[in-house]
Protein backbone atom coordinates (compact mmCIF):
# COMPACT_ATOMS: atom_id res chain seq x y z
CA UNK A 1 0.00 0.00 0.00
CA UNK A 2 1.20 3.56 -1.13
CA UNK A 3 2.01 5.84 1.90
CA UNK A 4 -0.35 8.26 2.74
CA UNK A 5 0.26 12.09 1.93
CA UNK A 6 -1.53 14.23 3.35
CA UNK A 7 -0.41 17.21 1.31
CA UNK A 8 -1.73 15.40 -2.44
CA UNK A 9 -5.46 17.17 -1.46
CA UNK A 10 -4.13 20.16 -1.84
CA UNK A 11 -4.56 19.01 -6.04
CA UNK A 12 -7.23 16.79 -5.55
CA UNK A 13 -9.93 18.94 -4.42
CA UNK A 14 -11.30 21.82 -6.49
CA UNK A 15 -13.55 24.67 -5.65
CA UNK A 16 -17.38 24.38 -6.42
CA UNK A 17 -18.08 25.66 -9.33
CA UNK A 18 -17.89 29.51 -9.26
CA UNK A 19 -19.40 29.67 -12.81
CA UNK A 20 -22.01 27.62 -11.92
CA UNK A 21 -22.63 29.68 -8.60
CA UNK A 22 -22.74 32.89 -10.92
CA UNK A 23 -25.80 31.35 -13.15
CA UNK A 24 -27.27 30.91 -10.19
CA UNK A 25 -27.10 34.19 -9.44
CA UNK A 26 -28.04 35.48 -12.44
CA UNK A 27 -31.10 33.39 -11.85
CA UNK A 28 -31.96 34.35 -8.87
CA UNK A 29 -32.15 37.98 -9.83
CA UNK A 30 -34.54 37.30 -12.88
CA UNK A 31 -36.72 35.38 -10.17
CA UNK A 32 -40.48 37.02 -9.07
CA UNK A 33 -39.26 36.73 -5.30
CA UNK A 34 -37.24 39.91 -4.61
CA UNK A 35 -33.35 39.58 -4.06
CA UNK A 36 -33.11 39.34 -0.32
CA UNK A 37 -36.48 38.46 0.55
CA UNK A 38 -35.80 34.98 1.27
CA UNK A 39 -32.50 35.99 3.53
CA UNK A 40 -29.79 32.67 3.78
CA UNK A 41 -31.90 30.28 1.78
CA UNK A 42 -30.81 32.54 -1.45
CA UNK A 43 -26.92 31.96 -0.08
CA UNK A 44 -27.54 27.96 0.59
CA UNK A 45 -29.29 27.86 -3.45
CA UNK A 46 -26.37 29.32 -4.61
CA UNK A 47 -24.01 26.87 -2.59
CA UNK A 48 -26.06 23.95 -3.63
CA UNK A 49 -25.71 25.32 -7.76
CA UNK A 50 -22.05 25.31 -7.77
CA UNK A 51 -21.88 22.24 -5.41
CA UNK A 52 -23.86 20.15 -7.52
CA UNK A 53 -22.67 22.15 -10.97
CA UNK A 54 -26.33 22.83 -11.60
CA UNK A 55 -28.59 25.52 -12.40
CA UNK A 56 -31.43 25.08 -11.75
CA UNK A 57 -30.25 23.13 -8.57
CA UNK A 58 -31.19 19.65 -8.36
CA UNK A 59 -33.44 18.85 -5.40
CA UNK A 60 -31.63 17.26 -1.92
CA UNK A 61 -32.82 13.14 -2.67
CA UNK A 62 -30.50 11.02 -1.03
CA UNK A 63 -29.08 12.35 1.85
CA UNK A 64 -27.40 10.00 4.25
CA UNK A 65 -26.26 10.41 8.26
CA UNK A 66 -22.93 9.53 8.84
CA UNK A 67 -21.77 9.19 12.41
CA UNK A 68 -18.09 8.47 13.45
CA UNK A 69 -18.48 6.27 16.80
CA UNK A 70 -15.39 5.91 19.59
CA UNK A 71 -14.12 5.92 23.00
CA UNK A 72 -11.88 8.31 24.38
CA UNK A 73 -9.06 7.04 27.21
CA UNK A 74 -9.85 10.73 28.27
CA UNK A 75 -12.80 10.13 29.67
CA UNK A 76 -11.47 8.22 32.16
CA UNK A 77 -10.68 11.79 34.18
CA UNK A 78 -13.99 12.26 34.57
CA UNK A 79 -14.08 15.01 31.98
CA UNK A 80 -17.65 13.78 30.78
CA UNK A 81 -20.84 12.94 32.69
CA UNK A 82 -21.38 10.13 30.31
CA UNK A 83 -19.71 7.19 31.78
CA UNK A 84 -15.57 5.56 30.17
CA UNK A 85 -16.88 3.50 27.38
CA UNK A 86 -20.33 4.33 27.53
CA UNK A 87 -20.64 5.35 24.20
CA UNK A 88 -21.40 1.60 22.66
CA UNK A 89 -24.55 2.13 24.56
CA UNK A 90 -25.26 5.29 22.93
CA UNK A 91 -24.66 3.65 19.27
CA UNK A 92 -27.10 1.12 20.28
CA UNK A 93 -30.07 3.63 20.95
CA UNK A 94 -29.32 5.02 17.44
CA UNK A 95 -29.36 1.72 15.91
CA UNK A 96 -32.84 1.15 17.93
CA UNK A 97 -34.21 3.99 16.94
CA UNK A 98 -34.32 5.66 20.37
CA UNK A 99 -31.79 8.45 20.41
CA UNK A 100 -32.30 12.02 19.51
CA UNK A 101 -30.76 11.81 16.23
CA UNK A 102 -32.46 8.26 15.37
CA UNK A 103 -36.05 10.22 15.95
CA UNK A 104 -34.89 13.46 13.67
CA UNK A 105 -33.42 10.93 10.46
CA UNK A 106 -36.71 8.81 11.11
CA UNK A 107 -38.85 11.81 10.84
CA UNK A 108 -36.77 13.27 8.08
CA UNK A 109 -36.49 9.99 6.13
CA UNK A 110 -32.93 10.06 6.31
CA UNK A 111 -30.49 6.63 6.77
CA UNK A 112 -28.40 6.68 9.37
CA UNK A 113 -24.88 5.01 9.00
CA UNK A 114 -22.41 4.04 11.98
CA UNK A 115 -18.70 3.58 11.77
CA UNK A 116 -16.88 2.35 14.80
CA UNK A 117 -13.62 3.34 14.76
CA UNK A 118 -12.68 2.63 18.50
CA UNK A 119 -15.59 1.85 20.56
CA UNK A 120 -14.55 0.01 23.75
CA UNK A 121 -17.21 -3.31 23.28
CA UNK A 122 -16.67 -6.68 22.36
CA UNK A 123 -17.53 -6.06 18.43
CA UNK A 124 -19.71 -8.88 18.17
CA UNK A 125 -22.20 -7.25 20.37
CA UNK A 126 -22.71 -4.62 17.21
CA UNK A 127 -23.92 -5.58 13.61
CA UNK A 128 -20.54 -6.51 11.57
CA UNK A 129 -21.15 -3.36 8.92
CA UNK A 130 -21.26 -1.06 12.02
CA UNK A 131 -17.70 -2.31 13.35
CA UNK A 132 -15.86 -3.28 10.17
CA UNK A 133 -13.77 -0.52 10.35
CA UNK A 134 -12.79 -0.64 13.39
CA UNK A 135 -9.14 0.83 14.36
CA UNK A 136 -8.88 -0.27 17.98
CA UNK A 137 -10.34 -0.67 21.20
CA UNK A 138 -11.20 3.12 22.90
CA UNK A 139 -8.44 5.31 21.81
CA UNK A 140 -5.48 6.37 24.20
CA UNK A 141 -5.36 8.87 27.30
CA UNK A 142 -4.29 12.37 25.60
CA UNK A 143 -3.13 13.98 28.34
CA UNK A 144 -0.33 11.21 28.52
CA UNK A 145 0.31 9.22 25.89
CA UNK A 146 -1.05 8.78 22.17
CA UNK A 147 -4.46 8.81 20.81
CA UNK A 148 -3.05 5.86 18.16
CA UNK A 149 -0.07 4.65 16.57
CA UNK A 150 0.63 5.89 13.63
CA UNK A 151 -0.25 2.59 12.06
CA UNK A 152 -3.52 2.83 13.23
CA UNK A 153 -4.23 6.68 12.46
CA UNK A 154 -3.26 6.10 9.04
CA UNK A 155 -5.73 2.84 9.23
CA UNK A 156 -8.24 5.53 10.81
CA UNK A 157 -7.50 8.28 8.18
CA UNK A 158 -7.88 5.85 5.14
CA UNK A 159 -11.06 4.03 6.35
CA UNK A 160 -12.92 7.64 6.88
CA UNK A 161 -11.88 7.92 3.12
CA UNK A 162 -13.37 4.76 2.31
CA UNK A 163 -16.49 5.21 3.96
CA UNK A 164 -16.71 8.79 1.59
CA UNK A 165 -15.98 7.05 -1.67
CA UNK A 166 -18.75 4.45 -0.65
CA UNK A 167 -21.23 7.45 -0.32
CA UNK A 168 -20.35 9.20 -2.87
CA UNK A 169 -20.11 5.61 -5.19
CA UNK A 170 -23.95 4.79 -3.49
CA UNK A 171 -25.81 7.80 -4.55
CA UNK A 172 -25.74 9.83 -1.35
CA UNK A 173 -25.97 13.84 -2.33
CA UNK A 174 -25.82 15.40 0.82
CA UNK A 175 -24.13 14.06 4.10
CA UNK A 176 -24.96 15.17 7.68
CA UNK A 177 -22.18 14.34 9.76
CA UNK A 178 -21.63 13.62 13.04
CA UNK A 179 -20.10 12.05 16.01
CA UNK A 180 -20.71 9.31 18.55
CA UNK A 181 -17.89 9.63 21.61
CA UNK A 182 -17.64 9.80 24.74
CA UNK A 183 -14.93 11.96 25.46
CA UNK A 184 -14.37 13.11 21.91
CA UNK A 185 -15.29 17.29 22.93
CA UNK A 186 -12.27 16.94 24.92
CA UNK A 187 -10.24 15.77 22.43
CA UNK A 188 -12.34 18.11 20.22
CA UNK A 189 -11.23 20.94 22.15
CA UNK A 190 -7.22 20.11 22.20
CA UNK A 191 -7.08 20.19 18.22
CA UNK A 192 -9.18 23.50 18.01
CA UNK A 193 -6.93 25.12 20.93
CA UNK A 194 -3.96 23.87 18.89
CA UNK A 195 -4.80 25.01 15.26
CA UNK A 196 -5.40 28.43 16.32
CA UNK A 197 -3.10 29.05 19.48
CA UNK A 198 -5.37 29.69 21.86
CA UNK A 199 -5.23 28.52 25.76
CA UNK A 200 -7.52 25.38 26.90
CA UNK A 201 -9.93 27.54 28.58
CA UNK A 202 -10.88 29.56 25.40
CA UNK A 203 -12.37 26.64 24.03
CA UNK A 204 -12.95 23.83 26.38
CA UNK A 205 -17.41 23.67 26.99
CA UNK A 206 -19.39 21.46 28.64
CA UNK A 207 -19.88 18.61 26.68
CA UNK A 208 -23.12 16.94 24.86
CA UNK A 209 -24.48 16.25 28.77
CA UNK A 210 -23.60 19.60 30.42
CA UNK A 211 -20.81 18.95 32.97
CA UNK A 212 -20.42 21.17 36.43
CA UNK A 213 -17.66 23.35 37.08
CA UNK A 214 -16.05 20.81 39.33
CA UNK A 215 -15.98 18.70 36.07
CA UNK A 216 -15.21 21.65 33.92
CA UNK A 217 -12.21 22.21 35.65
CA UNK A 218 -10.67 19.20 35.49
CA UNK A 219 -11.52 18.96 31.45
CA UNK A 220 -9.74 22.53 30.83
CA UNK A 221 -6.61 20.70 32.98
CA UNK A 222 -6.87 17.31 30.77
CA UNK A 223 -7.50 19.84 27.43
CA UNK A 224 -4.11 21.89 28.67
CA UNK A 225 -1.82 18.77 29.61
CA UNK A 226 -2.71 17.33 26.26
CA UNK A 227 -2.21 20.67 24.35
CA UNK A 228 1.45 20.31 25.60
CA UNK A 229 1.90 16.95 23.74
CA UNK A 230 0.38 18.39 20.20
CA UNK A 231 2.03 22.00 20.04
CA UNK A 232 5.14 19.99 18.96
CA UNK A 233 3.35 17.99 15.57
CA UNK A 234 1.69 20.81 14.55
CA UNK A 235 3.34 20.38 11.41
CA UNK A 236 2.61 17.18 10.51
CA UNK A 237 -1.54 16.61 10.26
CA UNK A 238 -1.70 13.18 10.92
CA UNK A 239 0.70 13.15 13.68
CA UNK A 240 -1.31 15.61 15.62
CA UNK A 241 -4.45 13.34 15.24
CA UNK A 242 -2.50 10.12 16.13
CA UNK A 243 -1.05 12.30 19.34
CA UNK A 244 -4.64 13.95 20.94
CA UNK A 245 -7.17 13.25 18.17
CA UNK A 246 -8.15 9.27 18.26
CA UNK A 247 -9.47 7.03 15.86
CA UNK A 248 -13.12 8.69 15.08
CA UNK A 249 -11.85 11.90 15.15
CA UNK A 250 -9.28 10.97 12.27
CA UNK A 251 -11.40 9.22 10.55
CA UNK A 252 -13.63 11.75 10.69
CA UNK A 253 -11.43 14.26 8.90
CA UNK A 254 -10.20 11.36 6.29
CA UNK A 255 -14.10 11.30 5.27
CA UNK A 256 -14.23 15.29 5.16
CA UNK A 257 -11.33 15.14 2.86
CA UNK A 258 -12.28 12.76 0.42
CA UNK A 259 -15.79 14.25 0.37
CA UNK A 260 -13.97 17.26 -0.80
CA UNK A 261 -12.45 15.49 -4.02
CA UNK A 262 -14.96 13.64 -4.75
CA UNK A 263 -17.68 16.90 -4.67
CA UNK A 264 -19.85 15.34 -2.10
CA UNK A 265 -21.66 18.31 0.31
CA UNK A 266 -21.55 18.43 3.99
CA UNK A 267 -23.41 19.30 6.42
CA UNK A 268 -21.36 19.81 9.83
CA UNK A 269 -22.90 18.72 13.37
CA UNK A 270 -21.11 20.05 16.42
CA UNK A 271 -17.52 20.83 17.52
CA UNK A 272 -15.98 17.28 17.14
CA UNK A 273 -17.30 17.98 13.60
CA UNK A 274 -15.71 21.46 13.38
CA UNK A 275 -12.23 20.33 15.13
CA UNK A 276 -11.91 17.82 12.29
CA UNK A 277 -12.63 20.23 9.50
CA UNK A 278 -10.53 22.37 11.00
CA UNK A 279 -7.69 20.05 10.93
CA UNK A 280 -8.58 19.43 6.97
CA UNK A 281 -8.81 23.09 6.43
CA UNK A 282 -4.83 22.85 7.60
CA UNK A 283 -4.46 20.12 5.02
CA UNK A 284 -6.20 21.57 1.93
CA UNK A 285 -7.48 25.30 1.91
CA UNK A 286 -10.13 24.71 -0.39
CA UNK A 287 -11.78 21.75 1.36
CA UNK A 288 -14.08 24.17 2.99
CA UNK A 289 -16.14 25.11 0.49
CA UNK A 290 -17.85 22.22 0.15
CA UNK A 291 -19.11 21.67 4.12
CA UNK A 292 -22.18 23.73 5.65
CA UNK A 293 -21.94 24.51 9.34
CA UNK A 294 -25.48 24.20 10.51
CA UNK A 295 -25.90 25.21 13.83
CA UNK A 296 -24.36 27.13 16.33
CA UNK A 297 -24.37 24.51 19.53
CA UNK A 298 -22.97 26.74 22.26
CA UNK A 299 -19.55 24.78 22.90
CA UNK A 300 -17.16 27.20 22.41
CA UNK A 301 -14.75 25.29 20.74
CA UNK A 302 -17.07 24.97 17.86
CA UNK A 303 -17.34 28.84 17.60
CA UNK A 304 -13.95 29.33 17.42
CA UNK A 305 -13.45 26.58 14.74
CA UNK A 306 -16.07 27.92 12.65
CA UNK A 307 -14.96 31.64 12.83
CA UNK A 308 -11.41 30.80 12.00
CA UNK A 309 -12.87 28.28 8.51
CA UNK A 310 -15.17 31.59 7.85
CA UNK A 311 -18.38 29.15 8.51
CA UNK A 312 -21.70 30.61 9.49
CA UNK A 313 -24.26 28.72 11.41
CA UNK A 314 -27.33 28.16 10.02
CA UNK A 315 -29.21 27.82 12.95
CA UNK A 316 -28.65 28.84 16.94
CA UNK A 317 -30.08 25.99 18.55
CA UNK A 318 -27.82 25.11 21.95
CA UNK A 319 -28.20 21.27 20.73
CA UNK A 320 -25.60 19.69 22.19
CA UNK A 321 -26.08 15.84 22.49
CA UNK A 322 -24.29 14.68 19.37
CA UNK A 323 -25.11 12.01 17.01
CA UNK A 324 -25.73 14.54 14.65
CA UNK A 325 -28.83 15.62 15.82
CA UNK A 326 -28.37 19.51 15.09
CA UNK A 327 -27.18 19.12 11.64
CA UNK A 328 -30.12 17.60 11.04
CA UNK A 329 -32.45 19.96 12.24
CA UNK A 330 -31.06 22.06 9.11
CA UNK A 331 -31.20 19.46 6.36
CA UNK A 332 -34.58 20.94 6.09
CA UNK A 333 -33.66 24.62 5.20
CA UNK A 334 -31.39 22.67 2.99
CA UNK A 335 -33.92 21.15 0.75
CA UNK A 336 -36.15 24.34 1.18
CA UNK A 337 -33.82 26.57 -0.49
CA UNK A 338 -33.02 24.20 -3.16
CA UNK A 339 -36.77 23.59 -3.96
CA UNK A 340 -37.00 27.64 -3.69
CA UNK A 341 -33.99 28.14 -6.41
CA UNK A 342 -35.61 25.24 -9.07
CA UNK A 343 -39.18 25.98 -8.47
CA UNK A 344 -39.87 29.86 -8.11
CA UNK A 345 -41.08 31.31 -11.52
CA UNK A 346 -39.13 34.07 -13.12
CA UNK A 347 -40.42 37.55 -14.30
CA UNK A 348 -41.57 37.87 -17.26
CA UNK A 349 -39.37 39.29 -19.86
CA UNK A 350 -40.93 42.55 -20.37
CA UNK A 351 -40.70 43.26 -16.50
CA UNK A 352 -37.09 42.54 -16.41
CA UNK A 353 -36.44 44.76 -19.70
CA UNK A 354 -37.68 47.62 -17.89
CA UNK A 355 -36.11 50.55 -16.30
CA UNK A 356 -36.66 51.56 -13.06
CA UNK A 357 -39.68 53.93 -12.48
CA UNK A 358 -41.40 52.34 -15.52
CA UNK A 359 -44.62 50.37 -15.59
CA UNK A 360 -44.50 47.17 -17.77
CA UNK A 361 -46.72 48.82 -20.68
CA UNK A 362 -44.89 51.97 -21.20
CA UNK A 363 -40.99 49.64 -22.18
Amino acid sequence: MDSLQLDDFTDLIERPDGGMRQDAEARRERLAVPPGALGRLDELGEWLAAAQGAVPVRPVERPKLVLFAGDHGIAALGVSRRPEGGAAGLVRAVLEGASPAAVLARRLDVPVRVVDLALDCDPDTLPAEVTRHRVRRGSGRIDVEDALTAEEAEAAFRAGMAVADEEADSGTDLVVLGDVSVGGTTAAAVLVAALCGTDASVVTGRGGEPIDDLAWMRKCAAVRDALRRARPVLGDQLQLLATVGGADLTAMTGFLLQCAVRKLPVILDGVVAAACALVGQRVAFRAPDWWLAAHDSGEPGQTKALDRMALEPLLTTGVRVGEGAGALLALPLVRSAAALAAELPERPETERAGKPGESAESV
